[in-house]
């Protein structure tokens, strides 16, 4: 790979050429001589972006990030200050809100700080570590999604033969799944592929453009344990918890009609409406998961296999839809507790919903059976 460093901006810029408008003008012509080393040679045969682009990129990301803060901060305060939602199975919800909380902390503000001035500004070590941030705290988010879909498949669809979640259990999960993200957070300082600019230079992230096996080989088993196996983890866990709703379901109508009776439910009802839910979210979980990391995995594989140009352009949307990630995770797993809206409309009565009033004494099937099994050990 010839790098910027070796070629010199103003050779390459000549060598590919700028696009219409902008004579021999490339997206790196801003960037700072420090980091030209760290600019893939790719990114010179493009002119600079729009500077409406960077503008429209820059208020997305700063909405983003006062979006997610209030949401997953508000997430973590209820759910360790209230003690009736204190459970094992709530502490892999805090720990996701935790997780999407830092990412946008450590990571917002520079991207629009960056977006203002069109280029990355901050130098080489600190654009390692805001790729450092997005890879831990998004591989920290997605292994923690799944650890929350196992514990409510493990709840729903093995019911009293599973075995219940503790403190210990959720503490032993949070912490390996730290680990697990440390480990590939940390593997690009140690030479195996590196964090660089990335189209728009307003972010970094892995090299995907680097042409020797070795760094590609990063990329590919990267994705098999922190987008493929998540994802059929995730699709696994959630087919089989719709499976045993609509078992339970059906179940329960035949036993009725046998009786000649409407329904046989009565205070089964409420805890049958909460599966109900519980299914459409799973749904809605699993579909906003794939649009959220699926861009990224294009934009990496598409640098990989060639298959289609990386402008800087299409670039940029990678880092849109995995940040709106940690905007509608405390919505998916926060606001879609019952009890958990019962804890906002007591505590910040002006976020409440006034549509779920009504529900607020409804519990999830699975935080509702770890609430009854760490009651009986009390």
């Amino acid at each position: 790979m010839a790098s910027a460093a070796l070629l010199g901006e103003p050779q390459l810029a000549a060598r590919w050429g700028g696009g219409v408008g902008y004579s021999n003008q490339t997206v790196v012509d801003m960037v700072p001589p420090d980091m030209l080393p760290w600019v893939d040679a790719h990114w010179y045969q493009y002119p600079p972006l729009n500077p409406l682009w960077h503008g429209i990129l820059g208020f997305v990301i700063a909405l983003l990030g006062l979006i997610s803060w209030a949401g997953n901060g508000v997430v973590m305060y209820i759910f360790s200050s209230t003690k009736s939602l204190r459970t094992p199975s709530n502490l892999l919800v805090v720990n996701l809100a935790f997780s999407d909380f830092l990412m946008m902390v450590s990571m917002c503000p520079m991207m629009v700080i960056n977006c203002y001035y069109e280029t990355w500004v901050f130098g080489p070590l600190m654009c390692q570590i805001y790729g450092m941030c997005g890879s831990l705290f998004g591989c920290a988010s997605i292994w923690t999604m799944v650890t929350i879909a196992f514990d409510r498949y493990n709840v729903i669809v093995k019911g009293l033969s599973a075995d219940p979640m503790t403190n210990k259990k959720a503490m032993t999960w949070i912490f390996l799944v730290w680990v697990h993200a440390l480990v590939w957070t940390l593997m690009p300082f140690f030479g195996w592929n590196r964090y660089v600019p990335e189209g728009n230079m307003s972010a970094c992230g892995t090299d995907y453009l680097t042409k020797d096996t070795f760094s590609r080989s990063y990329i590919l088993i990267y994705s098999v344990f922190c987008y493929w196996l998540p994802l059929f983890t995730i699709i696994y866990s959630y087919f089989f918890i719709v499976q045993a709703v609509a078992a339970h379901e059906k179940t329960m109508r035949e036993q009725a009609k046998k009786m000649n009776v409407a329904s046989l439910r009565s205070s089964d009802a409420q805890n049958t409406s909460a599966e109900c839910k519980l299914a459409k979210i799973a749904l809605m979980t699993i579909s906003l998961w794939f649009v959220a990391w699926t861009p990224y995995l294009i934009i990496n594989f598409s640098g990989v296999f060639e298959t289609m140009p990386v402008t800087p352009l299409f670039s940029i949307w990678g880092s849109v839809f995995a940040k709106a990630n940690a905007v509608y995770n405390p919505i998916v797993y926060g606001i879609s507790h019952p009890k958990y809206r019962a804890a906002l409309k007591d505590k910040l009565p002006m976020l409440a919903c006034a549509s779920d009033m009504e529900s607020s004494d409804t519990q999830s099937q699975a935080s509702g059976t770890t609430n009854v099994s760490t009651e009986e050990k009390a």
